[in-house]
């Protein structure tokens, strides 16, 4: 028995080579169009792949049932754009703690939790190039500001960074950094607005 979003297709196991292949073959039926799978049960038991293509080494004979959930692509998104929101805070105080540490001269941790800062800021970017991508953003002047804005900063951050000015740093983390990261907020409800209509 295969189910998608508690649904049971009529569709039997048995019927494919392996995991692999009814998983790919149910992700290009029309039940998941526009789907982005959350969970796969494998006879009520979650199923995630420890290495590439493990599904691949399943076979269906010795499966009963294999369940499918999943959440439309917009409510995928608009749940990105909750946790984004998240990552706006986690940015702004990680800014904020970063310049007090160079401040206090405490180069050695404040360095430790700038590389964290940008680390969280490089996965923020590319998760709202993924949106921009897929909800087309391209025409939001607010978006654009907002990305050209951080852009900039990041920009002299990387060349402050050459000359170990931490003083300068810190100011930049504090005046520039942080104001232009607390845009995104606004930024952020406009686009879950748009991806809701």
């Amino acid at each position: 028995m295969i189910v998608i979003d508690g649904q049971n297709t009529g569709l039997t196991v048995s019927n494919y080579e392996n995991l692999e292949d009814l998983l790919v073959k149910m992700m290009e039926s029309e039940n998941l169009e526009s789907r982005v799978v959350t969970d796969v049960l494998v006879d009520d038991e979650a199923f995630s792949e420890i290495y590439p293509h493990q599904a691949e080494d399943i076979e269906t004979s010795s499966i009963q049932k294999v369940e499918i959930k999943s959440v439309s692509v917009t409510d995928m998104a608009v749940s990105i754009t909750t946790e984004l929101e998240t990552v706006v805070q986690i940015m702004s105080q990680g800014g904020r703690k970063v310049a007090e540490l160079f401040r206090q001269a405490d180069d050695a941790e404040a360095l430790e939790l700038f590389q964290d800062l940008l680390d969280v800021t490089q996965n923020f970017m590319r998760m709202i190039a993924v949106l921009r991508e897929e909800f087309d953003m391209s025409k939001s002047t607010e978006f654009n500001a907002a990305s050209q804005e951080i852009s900039g900063v990041l920009t002299e951050i990387s060349e402050v960074l050459e000359n170990e000015d931490w003083i300068l740093l810190a100011d930049l983390l504090e005046f520039e950094f942080i104001p232009s990261v607390e845009k995104w907020d606004r930024v952020i409800s406009l686009l879950r607005q748009d991806i809701s209509e």
